[in-house]
């Protein structure tokens, strides 16, 4: 497959997940115990990547910690390009050039997404086309307001987001995936100025009238994490089976939990008390501790060593590594971590029996 790399972009200041981004990066926050980042580095390597390169900004160091544990595992090279000055998606290729340069093609992903995503279908209709760069579109989301990438009936892109690009009669407006597979050629065209630049702005809207910017249609599991529903959505998603595996080998987080009690799977250390109460599905981290009395279900995530004390209740929740349920406490359609419960109402599974 040549030398293929692949970027994952970690910059973004995460301000919708507040205050679960003021304690890791949002690509870092983790989706059934696993970083988010490990996700994206997991279906990278899978398609074929042979280096990797994530950019920080926001709580970097601890950004680069996730991402370069994941790599480890996933004995995948890894470069940390950091951003004193954050410098847009366009930008964050332009500053890890150097690190990129020489590979036949590089994929890039958005650090907060999860997609469940045939990387080897758009790669290959990527060098099929020509194309300096390739765009990963999905049918627009039923009621979704995301800005529309807009397609010929060529397959070019001709307009984003309404204002760039030379637009055209008879387009088909689709929604963006955050994946972009380039040509190395991509990355000469990417201007200095302004230092914050964004392709799909800056980069891409000149290209477009002569077709150098295709689009591929894809499906797949796709959620952003954008918000405090859409993450735990994400987890719950995991946890009911509704995201595919396969692709992510690597960051399974089921690997090596074992079932304990009918629909609750439990890693190794987890405890659970005579007098609990579980309802699953529900996932346990390494050393989690479930005391008697206390109700856990349906459609949790209890993370390594938290504890859910006597008596208190949680159900459609995501509890953070070492978070510390009160007992009596209730958490419900929420995220706890540490001190903070974030509400999260908005769209999740539906639990078997659940009305």
């Amino acid at each position: 497959m040549g030398d293929l790399a692949g970027m994952v972009l970690c910059a973004g200041l995460g301000t919708r997940l507040r205050p679960l981004t003021a304690r890791v990066p949002k690509p870092a926050v983790p989706v059934c115990g696993v970083p988010l980042v490990r996700w994206s580095l997991a279906l990278l390597a899978g398609a074929g990547v042979r280096r990797a390169v994530v950019n920080v900004h926001h709580l970097p160091d601890e950004m680069a910690a996730a991402a370069g544990a994941a790599a480890r595992d996933l004995a995948l090279p890894l470069h940390v390009s950091r951003e004193p000055v954050i410098a847009g998606t366009g930008g964050a290729l332009r500053e890890a050039r150097e690190a990129l340069r020489g590979a036949d093609a590089v994929i890039v992903v958005n650090g907060d997404v999860l997609f469940d995503l045939d990387l080897a279908a758009a790669l290959a209709a990527h060098r099929a086309s020509g194309a300096l760069a390739t765009m990963v579109l999905l049918p627009m989301p039923a009621g979704a307001t995301y800005a529309a990438v807009e397609v010929d009936a060529g397959g070019a892109v001709r307009r984003i987001a309404g204002a760039f690009g030379p637009g055209g009669d008879g387009l088909s407006p689709w929604h963006f995936s955050g994946v972009h597979v380039l040509s190395p050629a991509l990355l000469d065209r990417i201007p200095a100025a302004p230092f914050e630049a964004d392709v799909n702005r800056h980069v891409y809207p000149p290209l477009m009238a002569s077709g150098a910017i295709r689009a591929h249609v894809a499906s797949g599991y796709w959620n952003d994490l954008g918000t405090p529903a859409r993450y735990l959505a994400a987890n719950l998603d995991v946890l009911s089976g509704a995201v595919p595996l396969g692709r992510f080998r690597g960051a399974d987080p089921f690997a090596g939990a074992a079932p304990c009690a009918p629909g609750v799977i439990a890693a190794p250390g987890a405890v659970i008390r005579p007098g609990a109460r579980l309802r699953g599905p529900v996932l346990l981290g390494a050393g989690a501790e479930i005391e008697a009395g206390a109700e856990v279900g349906p459609l949790v995530v209890v993370g390594a060593g938290a504890r859910v004390l006597r008596g208190a209740h949680v159900a459609r929740a995501a509890i953070w590594a070492g978070t510390r349920i009160a007992p009596g406490e209730r958490v419900e359609d929420a995220v706890a971590a540490g001190t903070d419960r974030v509400p999260a109402r908005g769209r999740s599974p539906k639990a078997d029996g659940d009305s």
